[in-house]
């Protein structure tokens, strides 16, 4: 990998780490549907400005239902889900969660793609959904769940599955294409919330609004972006390693931002998670 890609990827985990504190920060003022809508009406914008400059074209009408369910799953489930969760869990458990999607991707891969498995592979699944388990109840009360921990499961369940189903469509259409259209068509979906966006907008803090401003320039849209241009220059499985890495730039972020720490056994459970995914991603298979 030329030493340049490499920094860019560095680059766009730490900015998608930050995403989790920012998300914290802005849902003192926005409700999780408000936040989601305004931070993806922002990338939307930006990326609109880039597709008029790059006369990027539409895509086909034959593929416009896919398109659609592709946003509600990558954006909006996703991400109204883990700005549900994160209202009762840690940025950085959530982080933690949420990086266990590439375990639930190689499950749903071996399902409908079949994939085969090693025993390694079964290993660190059993590993990795042992460790989310952990994180999880180390965010609730006592032995029970925390509700927001399932939220964020579901949303990385929401992305995991959507993460499957697009490859045939990122073949046709390219990474950057694809996910212009995905963002669109995600913010479109949750339109709904305008609303209350709107009187949300209007009171709420500078600091919490610029908080949102800022997830959809950075994490919204650049991030996304600068994962194309690597994943252009990349094999996948390299640039995808990448992924590791945000839970501990979420932490760091979280820590430094916030002040706020997971638990020890969250953080236990993050470590074990993240170990079972790098052993099904390379002695699994």
């Amino acid at each position: 990998m030329e030493p340049r890609t490499a920094l860019l990827l560095l680059a766009s985990v730490a900015i998608w780490g930050s995403a989790f504190a920012g998300i914290r920060v802005g849902l003192r003022s926005y409700t999780p549907g408000e936040l989601a809508l305004l931070r993806f009406a922002i990338a939307s914008m930006l990326l609109m400005v880039y597709a008029v400059i790059t006369r990027m074209p539409m895509p086909r009408t034959r593929d416009l239902p896919a398109i659609l369910a592709l946003g509600f799953l990558g954006i909006s489930i996703y991400q109204v889900a883990l700005a549900y969760g994160e209202l009762s869990v840690s940025a950085g458990a959530a982080s933690l969660l949420v990086g266990a999607g590439p375990v639930i991707t190689a499950l749903l891969a071996m399902i409908f793609k079949g994939e085969k498995l090693r025993l390694w592979g079964w290993l660190g699944m059993v590993g990795s959904f042992l460790g989310v388990a952990m994180v999880a109840w180390g965010e609730g009360e006592g032995v029970r769940f925390a509700p927001g921990a399932l939220l964020v499961l579901l949303s990385a369940l929401s992305f995991s599955v959507y993460t499957v189903v697009q490859k045939p469509y990122l073949e046709r259409y390219g990474a950057l294409r694809l996910t212009t259209y995905v963002i669109w068509a995600g913010t479109l979906l949750i339109a709904f919330f305008l609303p209350g966006l709107v009187r949300a907008v209007r009171v709420a803090p500078l600091e919490d609004t610029l908080a949102v401003v800022y997830l959809g320039i950075f994490p919204g849209a650049l991030a996304y972006l600068v994962w194309s241009y690597a994943l252009a220059r990349a094999p996948a499985p390299i640039v995808a390693s990448f992924l590791y890495l945000v839970p501990v730039s979420a932490i760091a972020v979280a820590w430094g931002w916030l002040r706020e720490t997971p638990s020890v056994l969250a953080l236990v459970g993050g470590c074990l998670s993240m170990a079972g995914v790098v052993l099904v991603n390379t002695r699994g298979r």
